[in-house]
């Protein structure tokens, strides 16, 4: 008998999803993986979305919209996700703008108007600018990430909006979507417009009529309740309805945060590009005082004035996020920075000069005048650095937002941060450091609160609320950058009053009258101790891991938490951190998309099945272990190490990607290739039966097989004649890494000819040794431990002895300083090796400061490796070339998209070449062919030698090696 089973009706969520996908020219996800991806911004909040749909077009996220109207489900327009307030997430679906809507639709150069698609980067959106002398002028300190949507939903302002505004006051018009469906352009209205839009009838005639009568009964409750100060951003811009303001419903719709349209297209007014500008540091007694010069300041119409704290400077002092810069700014507990704008750079040098002068009949403070752009650029380092320095100071708890931006009047400032710090002690919160945007009373912090415990929410609820009622007494915004959300949207009574409250609830009812539009934020807000991202249930999974996390206080959900969302991997700038998101434009594959993953897979309840979860180990298989977000991410979320220990337990008793036996071992195969290099190489660069052992391996077929060498490396130094000079220096230990060894042993004899040269006597360990790199970075980690424990048995005797250990490969140099002690925790002879290693230009500028490099007078393209950029440093390197004649072009080309193992394995080939592509191998092009190519790292090498074919890059060893006299 055949049962026939009914037919298994579609969840509502299915359904929306089955007919988004029908419907809608984009990416419709639905997936665990995905929704983990999306379920927090950068504040404390947590909400884990419905799903996430990734329009092509803006006419596509109308499509989307349409749909969820349809099913009647909550919608959020989300752009770079660094919302502080909690406004980026939220049970809903997420539109996210910021892969494909990012094009620029036109430019009136005469004009300075742009109009443009949300989804486009501030810093990309300039940079396209910048040859017509405009561009956007609030500039928040996100900017290599914020997208111009998520500007206008937040009405962000920056340090520059001291000159320029904020957001509202860059926006002409709006192209928006109401969540019923009507679209419309939307901008300044005159009474004739506004007496035909009326005409006209319909939705449109219904939404403005209602906005004329807002207008009109709450007028003079707006013009009361509204402080009169440059950075008022909470609350609806009801403001910008008065008929002395243009009824301007766009400025109105600007920081409204996704809760009454969808912003589909944005039409900017531009500013002109400083010709020249001068930075004035001044230096003060404590954070008060600094705040007390301000209105002396502001007589001089600064374009930016900026203020921090010591507390600020001393944590990313010790953190080394802005080294340079700190030892540039003149004495003092406080410093303000004084940006003058000036058609030339005299003038802006004097205009500095002229309010040195003027303050110093005000205030006792030191000061120093900054003009060269390198040194500018350091310095203003120091300043956009604050939230990362102040998320772990290394002295105390971790810290958080939720009280992160208050504004109240410049000239009242001083006393507000007096009566501000009263505060901060009477909660024992007083560690917190103070900085901001001082020339228009804005204020960033960032506190330590407890918010996982009971006892510690409350104390949480009770400090913001005592502040806003503080801020409100000195006639300022609860926010003056980062918006209301959830964080501060319930606290607005204590602002605006009742009337003006209910006034936001009558346009929100306008607008979106069955609350679909991101609810919950602003208007009939959440609790602010609400949907907390940690909260008094928050009880990760806390598994046992091989890695220490000695910084993490070695719980590995502490470093999957690590991570605070500010997005700069999601930047193309510069750097080497994110290459895998640069190459994709994908959430997931960002190192924030794949910390937020981690982090819910140890909360357990939308990523359920653990290590063992694929979603992770899809996001974090384009992850190119360069570790460039060890140096690059503010709070140095370290993924290359997450992602190492999470493929160990992953695969643990399972069979693993071929990949991971074939160049996870490689060590092991190069000792026995030695036996016959030259027939294996035969072998493997055979026509056909190359490309059936790279299908075997799990290889990508495009990749040539590196050849291994004649004779390895440490064969030649075995059997080489004994040195016929005497060594007048200490005795080094030159590290035989695989690649060296048995691939380029050349690069190993140009070493040891520059170490004698210098004077060394050079060992080379007489057994074979392996940093592990290989194992470590296809997360076979026991075999890893193993193979360490073995090469610090083998170098015993010499990290005793406290020999130099000159390691030519940058990566087998980063595990002995980095992995290697997290790996063996504790072992004494493992930090030993760690303080040990240096690098060949590291060595010499510490151990033969007197040598003389030979002289070479050429030019050279560096491409430095990612390790080199995230642990090691290049500067050592950079002063032997330039004191060889040579001069340096150091690239800021990220990673070259090879990366070890991972250029190699199959299905990785396009991302690897496209990491390669974004900036390496157009600089390669474009470089003088007769420049030199240097590559310290094997990987980078063969990334050049494959694409860039009339290259030959070079180790530092062999460029200095070259130009000794032949005798060497």
């Amino acid at each position: 008998m055949t049962v026939t089973r009914p037919e298994r009706t579609p969840t509502l969520f299915e359904a929306v999803a089955a007919d988004l996908r029908d419907h809608v020219d984009g990416e419709i996800r639905f997936d665990p993986g995905s929704r983990a991806t999306y379920s927090t911004d950068a504040s404390n909040y947590r909400q884990v979305p419905i799903g996430v749909v990734v329009p092509r077009t803006p006419q596509a996220a109308a499509d989307a919209i349409d749909v969820c109207r349809r099913h009647d489900v909550p919608v959020l327009s989300r752009g770079g996700g660094t919302s502080l307030a909690g406004q980026s997430c939220n049970a809903a679906v997420v539109v996210d703008w910021s892969k494909y809507c990012t094009r620029i639709e036109s430019v009136d150069p005469q004009a300075g108007v742009a109009v443009v698609e949300p989804g486009i980067k501030l810093d990309a959106l300039n940079d396209r600018l910048e040859p017509s002398g405009w561009m956007v002028g609030p500039k928040p300190s996100t900017h290599v990430s914020c997208t111009i949507g998520g500007m206008i939903g937040n009405n962000s302002c920056g340090s520059t909006a001291q000159a320029y505004g904020k957001m509202v006051d860059s926006v002409r018009r709006l192209e928006v979507l109401t969540y019923d469906g009507l679209r419309m352009w939307v901008g300044p209205t005159g009474d004739d417009a506004l007496a035909g839009i009326l005409d006209g009838g319909g939705r449109r005639a219904e939404i403005y009529r209602g906005l004329k009568s807002l207008a009109d009964r709450y007028g003079d409750d707006v013009r009361s309740a509204y402080p009169q100060i440059p950075r008022r951003v909470s609350g609806y811009n009801l403001d910008s309805l008065l008929p002395e303001n243009g009824f301007d419903v766009a400025r109105a719709l600007v920081g409204s945060e996704s809760t009454l349209v969808t912003v589909l297209r944005a039409e900017l007014t531009l500013v002109r590009i400083p010709k020249a500008s001068a930075l004035a540091v001044l230096g003060f007694d404590d954070i008060a005082s600094a705040a007390d010069a301000v209105p002396a300041i502001l007589e001089h119409q600064p374009a930016a004035l900026e203020g921090l704290d010591h507390r600020l400077v001393e944590l990313e002092h010790s953190r080394r996020l802005a080294e340079k810069a700190l030892r540039q700014l003149p004495d003092g507990r406080a410093w303000l920075m004084v940006q003058l704008d000036g058609d030339d750079q005299d003038e802006a040098d004097r205009k500095a000069n002229a309010m040195i002068g003027a303050l110093r009949k005000h205030a006792q403070a030191s000061a120093i005048v900054v003009d060269d752009p390198a040194r500018k650029k350091e310095v203003w380092a120091a300043r956009e650095a604050g939230l990362g320095a102040t998320a772990y100071p290394p002295d105390g708890p971790e810290t958080h937002e939720g009280w992160e931006d208050a504004a109240v009047p410049p000239d009242r400032l001083g006393d507000y941060l007096r009566d501000f710090h009263k505060l901060l002690d009477r909660y024992d919160y007083g560690t917190a450091s103070l900085y901001g945007h001082f020339g228009q009373g804005c204020v960033h912090t960032r506190i330590p609160f407890n918010l996982r415990t009971a006892e510690g929410v409350a104390r949480f609820r009770s400090f913001v609320e005592d502040s806003a009622r503080l801020v409100v007494q000195y006639g300022g915004s609860l926010s003056g950058e980062h918006g209301d959300g959830q964080a501060r949207g319930e606290l607005l009574p204590i602002m605006f009053g009742d009337r003006v409250v209910d006034a936001f609830e009558r346009l929100k009812a306008l607008f979106d009258p069955n609350n679909r539009m991101n609810p919950g934020k602003i208007v009939h807000p959440y609790k602010l101790d609400e949907n907390l991202r940690q909260g008094v249930h928050y009880r990760p999974a806390e598994p046992h891991t091989l890695f220490a996390y000695p910084h993490d206080d070695h719980r590995f959900s502490r470093a999957a938490a690590r991570c605070v969302g500010i997005g700069k991997c999601r930047g193309h700038e510069s750097g080497v951190m994110c290459p895998s998101y640069r190459a994709t434009e994908e959430e997931e594959h960002s190192t924030r998309g794949r910390a937020r993953l981690l982090f819910e897979m140890v909360e357990g309840d939308v990523i359920t099945d653990g290590w063992r979860s694929t979603e992770v180990r899809d996001a974090l298989d384009l992850c190119l272990a360069c570790k460039g977000c060890r140096s690059d991410c503010p709070v140095n979320v370290d993924m290359a190490t997450y992602k190492a220990e999470f493929l160990f337990h992953h695969y643990r008793r399972r069979l693993r990607p071929m990949a991971h036996y074939s160049m996870g071992w490689i060590p092991l195969w190069a000792r026995l290739a030695a036996a016959a290099p030259r027939a294996l190489n035969a072998v493997t660069h055979a026509r056909g039966l190359s490309t059936l052992i790279k299908k075997a391996g799990g290889v990508d077929t495009r990749r040539e097989l590196p050849q291994f060498a004649g004779q390895r490396f440490t064969s030649w130094f075995a059997g080489r004649p004994a040195r016929a000079v005497e060594p007048t220096r200490a005795r080094v230990l030159l590290w035989p890494d695989t690649f060296v060894n048995n691939f380029e042993p050349e690069i190993g004899r140009a070493a040891v000819a520059v170490l004698e040269s210098a004077g060394f006597a050079v060992q080379v360990p007489r057994t074979t040794v392996c940093c592990g790199l290989t194992w470590i970075s296809t997360g076979q980690l026991r075999t890893a431990k193993r193979v360490l424990r073995r090469t610090l048995s083998v170098l015993s005797p010499a990290l005793r002895a406290g020999t130099p250990v000159v390691v030519l490969e940058p990566s087998c140099a980063a595990v002995f300083r980095s992995d290697l002690p997290e790996l063996l925790y504790g072992d004494e002879d493992a930090q030993r090796l760690a303080d040990l290693t240096h690098t060949l230009g590291d060595l010499l500028a510490s151990q033969a400061p007197d040598w003389e490099p030979p002289p070479i007078g050429a030019s050279a393209l560096v491409q430095q490796h990612c390790h080199q950029h995230a642990l090691l440093g290049y500067s050592h390197e950079r002063q032997l070339l330039a004191d060889a004649g040579v001069n340096t072009d150091l690239l800021d080309a990220g990673c070259c998209g090879l990366a070890g193992n991972f250029g190699f394995e199959k299905g990785h080939y396009d991302v690897s070449v496209a990491c390669a592509e974004d900036k390496l191998m157009p600089a390669l092009r474009q470089a003088d062919p007769d420049a030199l190519v240097l590559a310290d790292g094997f990987s980078c090498r063969t990334q050049i030698r494959e694409l860039a074919t009339d290259r030959r890059p070079m180790h530092i060893a062999q460029v200095l090696a070259g130009a000794l006299p032949v005798s060497r």
